[in-house]
């Protein structure tokens, strides 16, 4: 059963974080530290469901797990990627198109659209801990499709930060491990992983889950991953077209020749 009240709690906590993520970002003239904030919002909304059940189900606890671990390596990950390097060049182009008064106009641009989406988001994680019913083969199948989804993404993010602290590979284009079945090894990881949650969902008899993973799914694929990453990024790394040719943007699968 849907449960709208308790789905509203959640947006309003997501609403408390995000003006206060805005009141910090005031100061350091930098909205990108709402990036390292992303994944946790997720936290939020899935502790939010799961402290208002009188008893967490298995499901729910299990939710839980998978949302946290996802959710503090991934923050971890981009707060350290971040670190000493401004405002993200993303960020740099929105304040300047929305200029004059985007500090301002970063609560709602910026920090309260990110806490919306989130909210639509986390249906799967609202469905998986107000559900009673055991664990099932769906469940099983969720935590495999996470697991394959948190090495894609986890690994992908280690073996880039490993090619680009090496000083020869300035410029250069990754296209080992991973890297050299997709082009976007992380961002197919993160959608697996919210696939899985919404399997999860789907499990718990929500089947109003779905727009969850399809939302993320096509943030990933349209706005804010592979096709805004790739806008410019030929012109930066000489390398890329023949990269593109030969590597799959996003499903895995083996290398063609060049």
């Amino acid at each position: 059963m849907f449960d709208f009240t308790l789905w509203s709690q959640a947006l309003g906590a997501l609403l408390v974080v995000a003006v206060a993520g805005w009141l910090i970002s005031l100061p350091l003239r930098n909205v990108s530290l709402v990036d390292s904030i992303w994944s946790l919002k997720f936290l939020l909304c899935a502790g939010v469901y799961v402290v208002a059940q009188a008893a967490p189900s298995p499901r729910a606890q299990l939710m839980l797990l998978l949302v946290g671990v996802w959710a503090v390596r991934l923050s971890a990950h981009i707060t350290w990627r971040n670190h000493g390097h401004g405002e993200d060049r993303r960020y740099q182009q929105i304040r300047r198109n929305n200029d004059p008064g985007f500090a301002f106009k970063s609560l709602y641009i910026v920090f309260g659209l990110q806490a919306l989406l989130a909210w639509v988001i986390s249906l799967p994680l609202l469905a998986a801990a107000t559900s009673t019913a055991p664990l099932g083969l769906l469940d099983a199948v969720g935590c495999a499709l996470w697991l394959i989804g948190f090495v894609f993404e986890a690994g992908g993010d280690w073996q880039l930060a490993r090619f680009t602290a090496n000083p020869a590979n300035a410029g250069k284009v990754m296209d080992r491990g991973f890297w050299g079945w997709t082009r976007h090894p992380n961002y197919f990881g993160d959608a697996c992983a919210w696939w899985a949650l919404g399997v999860l969902g789907l499990a718990a008899g929500g089947w109003w889950s779905i727009p969850g993973p399809l939302l993320m799914t096509l943030l990933l694929l349209k706005v804010s991953g592979v096709t805004l990453l790739e806008k410019d990024i030929g012109e930066r790394r000489p390398g890329y077209a023949d990269y593109v040719r030969r590597t799959s943007a996003f499903l895995p699968r083996p290398p063609r020749r060049s």
